[in-house]
């Protein structure tokens, strides 16, 4: 009977500090998130993608390129069923999604810290209306973000539905396949949010373009990972789903029903 008890004290243990873990995580993503819009666009915080001291070129594309290579590693490493079934078997399973998050945190922050600056005008809008368009496409863009994420499960895709579910002591449920909204004219709008917030500025350095292409390559080898993922998830719902919607950007006459 001790040792009952003991068990059921230790599962509880587990399942609020697991609660506790992403929960945590989840907050950091929050603030991670906030920063990257600031990092990107310029505005209101400390260190952005063209601030501080340049430094030698060949250093700046090294450290830079170095970064955004393990930030690209690490997701198409630890998405995978296979890194998933592995990883279980140290942590909760309720956990992984989270750590998913926490790793993707802690990378960015380390670009945050570590970016190096390459000037130099690539292009520089004078007109004040062309101007204002592309700032409002970009902030659009990180609003189609986060939009994006909601239609998904945003709570599920950051690790915190898990954690819940798990302290509560019921399973988890994977998402069901659905096409609601943007997902019905295209296939990956997150990643179409990414490209608006990335490359719609009016102001372009040569170090905001370096960002620029090699988060555009990696979302291009991402997505081949991330659909075949889904095709396995789903079967032939999202085969049929893949041949009547575009991926990234919407054509005319082009969606589902």
């Amino acid at each position: 009977m001790l040792s009952d008890a003991n068990q059921i004290r230790s599962s509880s243990a587990t399942r609020l500090l697991t609660l506790a873990y992403g929960s945590a995580v989840y907050v950091l993503f929050l603030g991670t998130f906030l920063y990257a819009v600031g990092f990107v666009s310029g505005v209101g915080v400390p260190k952005t993608v063209d601030s501080g001291p340049a430094g030698p070129l060949g250093a700046a594309l090294l450290v830079n390129g170095l970064i955004l290579g393990l930030f690209a590693v690490q997701h198409c490493i630890m998405a995978r069923a296979w890194f998933k079934r592995r990883w279980t078997k140290i942590i909760p399973a309720a956990a992984e999604r989270s750590t998913f998050v926490l790793a993707t945190c802690l990378i960015l922050c380390l670009m945050y810290w570590q970016w190096r600056p390459i000037p130099g005008t690539v292009w520089n809008i004078e007109d004040p209306v062309t101007a204002t368009a592309l700032t409002v496409l970009g902030f659009a863009g990180w609003a189609l973000v986060l939009v994006a994420t909601f239609l998904i499960d945003h709570f599920d895709l950051f690790g915190l539905k898990q954690v819940v579910r798990f302290a509560r002591n019921r399973t988890h449920l994977d998402p069901a396949f659905k096409v609601v909204s943007f997902y019905r004219y295209i296939r990956h709008p997150l990643y179409l949010g990414f490209l608006m917030a990335f490359w719609c500025t009016p102001h372009m350095t040569w170090g905001h373009l370096f960002f620029a292409v090699m988060t555009a390559g990696f979302m291009l080898v991402a997505v081949r990972f991330e659909e075949s993922d889904l095709i396995r998830a789903h079967g032939d719902d999202y085969r049929d789903y893949r041949t009547k919607v575009p991926m990234i950007f919407p054509r005319p006459g082009r969606s589902y029903s």
